[in-house]
Order: structure tokens, then C-alpha cells, then sequence
């Protein structure tokens, strides 16, 4: 559930942080009548990443076992490369969002309703894409219980509920400090659904060393165990993988955490919630 959870969380408050930027930039320069708009596109992204996550189930359940596990271990590969550019190019541009989502919507304006439509649409639906990719990825390896959906369902729940405070004004985050830690945690659980992809290819026969363990630690954590199933849910860490997968665990994880973690030059001064703070959008 934690996985989930946190995939709702970060994608949720990005994408609820972009609309809370267009929406205030209408209320502040007194276009409300724009605002049914800016939700028409949001509606639409909503409708689109649900479908997206309705095809990719739709279709794993009518493939053979091997077409299966080849396709889920794709879209456990795309959904590494989406989360860790996400988790890179939120790093970066963080302090510059809502200055480009201001200039956006105000070139949309000029232009007419349509172009309003498409770039809240285009906004939403990119986080609303990515959460579902990393979604399916990351529960792949869960039970047919309703765990994950709950899980992401309550990040989203929360993400609003934060976007919503935040514009309103009612608490302060610190925004850097939010995605930073909550960049190590997807990095770990990146590493885990990269991990899981292999152990796909693994099992579809396109990589070979499915039985040749890495370790056993199946004596202190059992795979049924409660902390199993918690650490094997929330990064994919099984008591009993194959080389390969260790091998790619690491090879995924040490790089990117040090990536992530090393001192940008020169970064310049900002407060807590400057960069995508509703209440600096006017």
C-alpha cells in the first residue's frame, strides 16, 4: 500500500499544484469565466489516464503466460525511465513551474476556449499518464486485493487535500525539502520495479539465471511474514532473488540516489512554496 500511496501522493500534488497555478491566474486577473474550461481539461486528462490504466489490465489479461510477463517487465522498464526523469525534471524545474504555467495560460487566453482546454489538459494529463504506468508497474507483484487501489486512492485523497490547504493559504510546505525526500523514496521504489522487470524477463526466458540466487534470507524475513510482505511491497526486496536482479537493484539504485543527492551549483535562494504556490501565480 505504501508504494501506492506514495505514487498517489507525489504525482497528486503535482498535478493538483499545476491546476491551483491556472486557477489562480484566472481568479487574479478576474477571467472566471475561464474556470469551467480549465476543469473541462482537467476532466478530460482524469478520463484519459483512467482508461490508460483500464487498457494496460485489459490487455495483460488476455495474454499468454510468457506475452505476460514480457509485458508487464515492459512497462516496468518504461515506468523506471518515466518515474526517474519525473523525479529529475521536478529537481530542476520545480522553481521555474509556475512562471511557465502562467506564460501558458496567458498565451492560451489570447488565443481562444480550445487552447485553455488543451493546456490544462496537457498539464494533468502527463502526471495523470505517469500515475497510471507507475500504478500497474508497482502492483504487479501485489495480490488481487484491493490494497494498491487503496493505497493510491488515499495519496490522491491526501495530495488534494494539501494542493487545496496550500491555496487556500491555510498551511505552509516546504516544497523542496517534500520532493526531495519523497524523490529518495521513489528512487527506491523505481529500483524495485526495475527489479521486478528483469525478474519478468526472467520468467518470459529473454534473460537467463532464474534460479541462481543471489542470498536466502527467507530465515529472517519471511516472504509471509508482515515485514516481508512490507519491504516486498513498498521496494521489491525478496528474500530470495536471482543475481541478476541484485545486480540490477544496484546497478539502478546506487547511481540514481547519488545523482539525485549531489549539490547542485549555485542553486538559487527560494521559500518554502514559491515555486508552485498559487498565491505567487498573480
Amino acid at each position: 500500500m505504501f508504494a501506492s500511496y506514495l505514487i498517489g501522493l507525489r504525482e497528486g500534488l503535482e498535478a493538483t499544484l499545476v491546476v491551483s497555478v491556472l486557477v489562480a491566474l484566472l481568479v487574479k486577473s478576474d477571467r472566471r469565466d475561464r474556470l469551467p474550461l480549465v476543469w473541462a481539461g482537467v476532466g478530460a486528462a482524469l478520463v484519459l489516464s483512467v482508461a490508460f490504466g483500464a487498457l494496460l489490465t485489459f490487455t495483460v489479461a488476455r495474454l499468454e503466460y510468457r506475452q505476460q510477463e514480457l509485458f508487464e517487465a515492459i512497462t516496468s522498464l518504461l515506468a523506471t525511465a518515466f518515474v526517474t526523469w519525473m523525479i529529475f525534471w521536478m529537481r530542476r524545474a520545480a522553481r521555474t513551474l509556475s512562471g511557465e504555467l502562467r506564460a501558458r495560460l496567458s498565451r492560451a487566453l489570447e488565443v481562444g476556449a480550445t487552447a485553455v482546454v488543451v493546456v490544462s489538459f496537457l498539464a494533468v494529463a502527463r502526471e495523470g499518464l505517469e500515475t497510471a504506468l507507475l500504478f500497474f508497474a508497482s502492483a504487479q507483484g501485489a495480490s488481487t486485493t484491493a490494497v494498491p487501489l487503496i493505497g493510491i486512492s488515499l495519496g490522491l485523497l491526501t495530495a488534494v487535500a494539501l494542493g487545496w490547504a496550500i491555496y487556500h493559504s491555510a498551511m505552509r510546505i516546504d516544497l523542496t525539502v517534500f520532493f526531495t525526500w519523497t524523490g529518495l523514496l521513489l528512487i527506491l521504489v523505481a529500483a524495485g520495479i526495475f527489479k521486478y522487470g528483469v525478474h519478468d524477463l526472467q520468467e518470459a526466458g529473454v534473460l537467463p539465471g532464474l534460479s541462481v540466487q543471489a542470498f536466502d534470507i527467507s530465515g529472517v524475513l519471511p516472504a509471509d511474514s508482515w515485514h516481508g510482505a512490507l519491504l516486498a511491497g513498498m521496494f521489491n526486496i525478496t528474500p530470495q532473488p536471482s543475481v541478476l536482479e541484485t545486480v540490477a537493484w544496484a546497478a539502478y539504485a546506487l547511481p540514481t540516489l547519488v545523482l539525485f543527492l549531489w549539490p547542485r551549483r549555485n542553486p538559487a535562494p527560494v521559500s518554502p512554496t514559491s515555486a508552485t504556490d498559487p498565491q505567487h501565480a498573480g
